[in-house]
């Protein structure tokens, strides 16, 4: 995927992250992408404390397109993914992750909200845990403030 790819789907994911704050949920988005780069497959946002964008899009994934499929795609979502949506990720075989903000830039703006009690505990150490080689890109500079400024209005409100 070309960096001017990555941004663009770091933008349309956060636009999923927004629409997810407009229906009162968390501002989490992620979108999965084709293996042409440019294809977006799938969109989620956040649904709740358990059902979080990343994990919810890739058991979806998982039950429509076969792993080797899968393996070629890359799952794009504004924030790094918790050990929850990173381990659903590596099981979905989805083979490439690209995020705009850190966990710990999250954790650093949220703290130990009731709602996010945010673990910091990088997607890379989860992903590198397993068998399998998931390709890692983030954060993303040129996206982070973007992104930070949906999450600050709402864990500040």
């Amino acid at each position: 995927m070309r960096h001017e790819q990555i941004i663009a789907h770091l933008r349309r994911a956060n636009d999923v992250a927004r629409r997810s704050l407009s229906l009162g949920r968390h501002p989490f988005g992620a979108i999965l992408v084709a293996p042409d780069g440019e294809t977006v497959l799938a969109e989620q946002g956040n649904i709740d404390a358990v059902n979080h964008a990343e994990s919810t899009l890739a058991r979806a994934a998982a039950t429509n397109f076969p792993p080797d499929y899968l393996w070629q795609c890359t799952l794009v979502t504004t924030v790094e993914p918790c050990a929850m949506c990173a381990g659903t990720q590596y099981w979905a075989n989805i083979g490439r992750l690209v995020y705009g903000l850190s966990e710990r830039q999250l954790l650093q703006l949220t703290g130990n909200h009731h709602e996010n009690p945010t673990m910091d505990l990088p997607s890379r150490t989860v992903l590198a845990s397993g068998q399998k080689t998931i390709a890692v890109i983030g954060p993303v500079p040129e996206v982070e403030t973007e992104i930070f400024d949906v999450h600050r209005a709402f864990w500040k409100a």
